[in-house]
């Protein structure tokens, strides 16, 4: 199983992907969001996503500034304010 991962800012959809998992940088504390994952829905302070493609893997991280996360039956949508890089 994977989760539907979605990485987009006003400007455009920067990511889309299946991954095993994302780590987001929730403004009350980061957060993991793995496949089946519970709904909800987060603000976000500026950091890195952490992205691993696989169970065990070196996560790959993309800087943000801001923004929602969305966690739905679908998977884990990040809207950022800004992708720095």
């Amino acid at each position: 199983m994977a989760l539907q991962f979605e990485l987009v800012t006003p400007e455009k959809l920067v990511r889309s992907e299946a991954v095993h998992m994302v780590v987001v940088p929730g403004s009350e504390g980061e957060f993991g969001v793995l496949e089946g994952h519970t709904p909800l829905m987060s603000t976000m302070r500026n950091g890195l996503v952490m992205i691993y493609k696989t169970d065990g893997a070196q996560p790959e991280t993309i800087a943000i500034e801001g923004g929602f996360a969305e966690v739905n039956e679908r998977g884990l949508t990040i809207l950022a304010e800004r992708v720095i890089g």
